[in-house]
């Protein structure tokens, strides 16, 4: 999967360099049409192959704000903000 996105980026950067040069020194048009369609590229197919590849294995419940996330997190915050005031409890004797 990896080396199938290395290739699909260097392809897409070929294209957005081919374009360039097309732009400026042949075809106007054909500069802007191949500079479109690595953006499009880019947009639809490198980066879900990017986002599957890094999401893989990975739990999407994790990542939302869930009553169970939003819960743990306001305990996790609560814990630490009793310990900031017994540190400066500490500090001021």
């Amino acid at each position: 999967m990896r080396a199938l996105i290395k290739l699909v980026f260097i392809l897409i950067a070929a294209g957005f360099a081919v374009g360039v040069y097309f732009n400026l020194y042949k075809d106007e048009l054909m500069g802007e049409r191949i500079i479109g369609i690595s953006v499009l590229a880019s947009a639809f197919v490198l980066m879900p192959l990017f986002l599957a590849h890094r999401w893989k294995g990975k739990r999407l419940q994790d990542y939302t704000l869930t009553k169970e996330n939003m819960d743990r997190m306001n305990k996790k915050n609560h814990g630490k903000a009793s310990d900031k005031e017994d540190s400066k409890d500490n500090n001021s004797n």
